[in-house]
């Protein structure tokens, strides 16, 4: 009899999790629709060029080019909620991705100065690899 109580128990708890797992938050609402103003496009040609011209309702713009080789560069636009606007562009080509904005995080100056534990192990690393070369070899030469 204890074990269909303990049963039964089980089987209320996971309804009432299951319960509270489907039911909508109290404060849903419809998701906001975000039309689209613009959307000019250039599908890649036969040299592979592009371009991409969007902007939506609220206030997603996005630029972009792209031409043969595989460049591209391009420009993203958007205001944070705080009102701050983010805008990014970008140039992609045979040196790499080449992000710019003020939003990216910026590496240290370099050369920066080297901490002397770093100093240590590579002084190290040079005392070990100079005892190597004057030690005898213990492997055999190539064959004659």
């Amino acid at each position: 009899m204890k074990l269909y109580i303990v049963f039964a128990c089980l089987v209320a708890v996971a309804l009432a999790d299951k319960a509270a797992f489907y039911s909508p938050p109290a404060d849903s609402r419809e998701a906001e629709f975000v039309p689209i103003i613009k959307d000019d496009r250039v599908h890649p040609d036969e040299h592979g060029a592009y371009s991409l011209d969007m902007e939506t309702g609220d206030g997603i713009e996005r630029t972009e080019q792209g031409g043969a080789g595989g460049s591209q560069q391009g420009k993203v636009s958007f205001t944070f909620p705080d009102g701050q606007v983010f805008d990014l562009t970008f140039v992609a080509d045979e040196n790499g991705y080449k992000p710019d904005s003020s939003f990216l995080p910026v590496a240290p100056a370099f050369p920066h100065p080297i901490p002397q534990f770093v100093l240590d192990q590579i002084e190290f690393a040079r005392q070990q690899d100079e005892a190597r070369e004057k030690s005898p070899s213990r492997s055999y030469g190539t064959p004659n």
